[in-house]
């Protein structure tokens, strides 16, 4: 086996993945992102419903790549048992960032790492994130900014959105979308010399 390994494949379109795995000093993945139903099922919890997404994307992407090891991840912002969107249209990061205003919610990300022979193992990320009270005009400035689209709660951590974070109890990255201490752990397992 060489330093790196065996064959990776990232089972996800993330670019903000893609940019955290590079951190760990792997060659560049085979990228091939996993297309699932991400509607929750009724009345699961945002961390089964998490944990759920990665198993699922990294089965589907096991099939395409025979002795490869795959990694999925699925993020999820929630407050409570409510599991929020990710937003795809301007009203409804606008819903998410008010009900994020002034108060603290979670954020979990479920990793999957399929070895080469099918095991898998799991990991769930969770981090504690408050926002400060966002004025009408903050929001609306945010919102023209763009960063939401396609982020988990309608938010983007690493952009414009940081300078609105009180607190954070946990992984940086883990809000990112990819964990990266966890992550290490998950692929040495599977056969990385990291």
């Amino acid at each position: 086996m060489t330093r790196a390994g065996p064959a990776l494949v990232l089972a996800s379109a993330s670019p903000r993945r893609l940019e955290l795995l590079g951190r760990l000093g792997l060659p560049p993945p085979i990228v091939d992102p996993a297309d699932l139903d991400e509607e929750p099922l009724p009345g699961e919890r945002p961390e089964r419903y998490a944990a759920r997404m990665a198993a699922g994307k990294a089965a589907l992407v096991a099939g395409r790549h025979p002795g490869a090891v795959v990694l999925a991840a699925d993020t999820v912002v929630a407050v409570g048992r409510r599991i929020l969107p990710k937003a795809e249209a301007r009203e409804e990061a606008r819903a998410c960032l008010e009900r994020l205003s002034g108060r603290r919610h979670r954020v979990l990300t479920a990793v999957t790492v399929l070895d080469g022979q099918g095991r898998a193992r799991h990991r769930l990320d969770r981090t504690v994130v408050a926002v400060a009270r966002l004025l009408p005009a903050e929001i609306e400035r945010y919102l023209d900014s763009g960063e939401w689209k396609g982020k988990a709660g309608g938010y983007a951590i690493q952009g414009r959105f940081e300078a609105h974070v009180r607190m954070l109890q946990g992984s940086f990255s883990g809000v990112m979308g990819l964990p990266l201490r966890p992550v290490r752990n998950l692929l040495k397992a599977a056969g990385f010399d990291l």
